[in-house]
């Protein structure tokens, strides 16, 4: 990306016909947008699930250095966010703002995804720490390149309230659905064809994951160049920016905090806060409730995770629903309170000895099924928080007179990375308030301990999620509100 500006300087002075009225958006724009998240989601995938496992139990580098590592990639990824954001802000071409990054990603990040999973062999503890970090940061920092302008570009393709949730429900399909795909890959293909008699569980071949790498890799550079490709032809249609400011990394910063000032942007900022520590929290005791609480086999955990599948399309339907006939804040706001009060339902059954011990194939299904609409409903809810950041664009253009999708989009994915090892923290909290120490044996844990670990569970995340809603309830945009900004704007445009 060093060479972006000087390799495109030519190309200044931006979209063709930029005062034209743009042509209806199409669903194969809407997709080739959409399965852009595709890319981060298979990332998200590889570093949720499997990377700790592959370099501290496969590789044999010691786990607190893997996790010093990805602490480290976590901040800097985290603080490179809203500066990657401003500069697309800011940045002018022949392809507009977004475009020039998007393309120029895809190369590095397949290039870093690779190295990733084929690290040297017969290197040191510090040889490997280095390679990690070197590496993590390089695929983070690439994948952030595509992902902020990416994210950013749903508030350029369309204006329309309503149409901009449909976009959004695409995208929150496609980065949910490739994650998905590929921990049914690993569990469910590579780890069974790479077990042999030497290796007898697949988890720990290292070829597995070298496989997997190349795979990964692969589909990432496809996707990302589908993406670029597909909404490429929009360019012309979208709002001409103000001229481009010559700002430092100082006015850039200054930048970024500048939509805080904003009301709805600041209760969406704080309630996307709690929303990344109880995700944090969830995703952290996830593998403790299914093996510990419930008693699932990997049998049924695979059947749970087919049914993510399921989860992704229920999502992609019912959001654009909710948005056109309750509008984004209420369809979130009663979406939140359905998914994240009824998540915890069957463990509370359970705590109460409506759901008797023990792991039946009714108590599965009727757990598996509770989860697969839950996460469906998150989806959606996901889908119109996303949106709702999209309609502050507008706003925030009135007040600043700057187009400020990168800032407005990457503020929140900071927030979301600064926060979400404070989850992982509070999941350490809880299970040592339980009693349930790393690495027991099923059988050796107590009914007694289950009971306190679901006890504070339960109370904990339900918690945070009510905060959050309780904060996004002070975002003020609506419909109405939406098309009173566009209106303004159309109206200094004339004016100026």
């Amino acid at each position: 990306m060093t060479g972006l500006a000087t390799a495109t300087a030519s190309l200044e002075d931006i979209p063709a016909n930029p005062d034209s009225q743009p042509p209806p958006l199409r669903k194969p724009a809407m997709i080739a947008y959409g399965i852009g998240a595709a890319a981060n989601g298979i990332k998200d995938n590889g570093f949720g699930f499997f990377l700790l496992l592959f370099y501290s139990q496969v590789i044999g580098l010691e786990a607190h250095l893997v996790g010093l590592a990805l602490v480290i990639v976590l901040a800097v990824d985290a603080i490179a966010n809203p500066l990657v954001g401003a500069w697309s802000d800011n940045f002018r071409s022949r392809w507009g703002r977004r475009h020039p990054f998007m393309y120029a990603a895809a190369l590095p990040v397949a290039l870093g995804y690779f190295m990733l999973w084929n690290p040297p062999v017969g290197w040191g503890q510090a040889g490997l720490f280095w390679y990690l970090l070197g590496t993590a940061i390089v695929i983070r920092f690439s994948i952030l390149c595509f992902q902020a302008p990416s994210s950013a570009l749903v508030a350029e393709l369309s204006e329309n309230y309503d149409e901009r949730s449909v976009i959004m429900s695409w995208r929150l399909f496609f980065a949910w659905t490739a994650g998905n795909i590929m921990s049914v890959l690993m569990f469910a293909f590579l780890f069974p064809a790479f077990t042999t008699e030497l290796i007898p569980d697949g988890k720990f071949n290292r070829e597995a994951y070298e496989l997997y790498g190349i795979v990964a890799s692969c589909a990432m550079f496809l996707i990302i160049l589908v993406s670029a490709f597909g909404t490429h032809h929009r360019i012309r249609y979208f709002r001409q920016p103000p001229p481009r400011e010559k700002l430092s990394v100082l006015q850039m910063l200054g930048s970024i905090i500048e939509p805080l000032k904003n009301r709805s942007f600041l209760a969406l900022f704080v309630s996307k806060a709690f929303a990344a520590v109880a995700a944090g929290l969830s995703a952290s005791l996830s593998f403790y409730f299914t093996i510990y609480f419930w008693g699932f086999s990997s049998s049924q955990i695979a059947i749970q995770m087919m049914l993510i599948f399921a989860s992704a399309i229920i999502g992609k339907l019912i959001g654009p629903v909710i948005s056109r006939r309750y509008g984004k804040k209420k369809g979130a706001i009663g979406l939140g309170l359905i998914a994240f009060i009824g998540a915890p339902m069957p463990i509370v059954l359970r705590l109460f000895g409506i759901l008797p011990p023990g792991n039946s194939d009714e108590i599965f299904w009727f757990v598996a099924l509770v989860a697969m609409f839950d996460v469906g409903l998150i989806i959606a809810f996901q889908t119109l928080t996303y949106s709702m950041a999209a309609d502050l664009v507008e706003q925030a253009e009135l007040k600043t007179g700057r187009r400020q999708e990168g800032v407005i989009f990457a503020a929140i994915g900071f927030i979301e990375k600064m926060v979400a090892g404070l989850g992982l923290g509070l999941g350490t909290v809880v299970l040592t308030a339980a009693g349930l120490k790393a690495g027991a044996d099923v059988s050796e844990v107590s009914a007694e301990t289950l009971w306190r670990l679901g006890a504070i569970y339960v109370p904990t995340i339900l918690g945070l999620w009510m905060s959050m809603i309780a904060v996004m309830a002070l975002y003020k945009i609506d419909r109405q509100t939406h098309e009173a900004n566009l209106r303004a704007l159309a109206g200094s445009a004339k004016e100026a």
